[in-house]
């Protein structure tokens, strides 16, 4: 049987240890299953936050452009209001 890096299962302790698995120290096979299936399913969790991240990156970036957008109007129109300000009243009263 193979380990998680597909070396070979070698028990803790070398050739002629005892074979009982009551030392704590060794792996078995169950052992290996569970670790592989949580580390499979915190990989899915990171994939799927990565996605969650990646879509608020696109939603704020646009966020910032439309923003961006906003505040050139608003000038350009702040702009020209005073503009128009100033010619009327450099106008004399009638």
């Amino acid at each position: 049987m193979s380990g998680p890096n597909g070396e070979p299962h070698v028990p803790v302790g070398g050739a002629g240890s005892n074979d009982d698995d009551d030392d704590g120290d060794s792996f078995g096979e169950e052992e290996y299953a569970a670790i592989n299936s949580m580390l499979d399913q915190i990989n899915s969790c990171l994939d799927h936050l990565e996605e969650k991240n990646d879509y608020l990156h696109a939603c704020l970036k646009e966020l910032l452009e439309s923003n961006r957008q906003t505040r050139l109007e608003f000038q350009q129109q702040s702009e020209q209001q005073n503009t128009e300000a100033d010619v009327q009243g450099s106008q004399p009263p009638a």
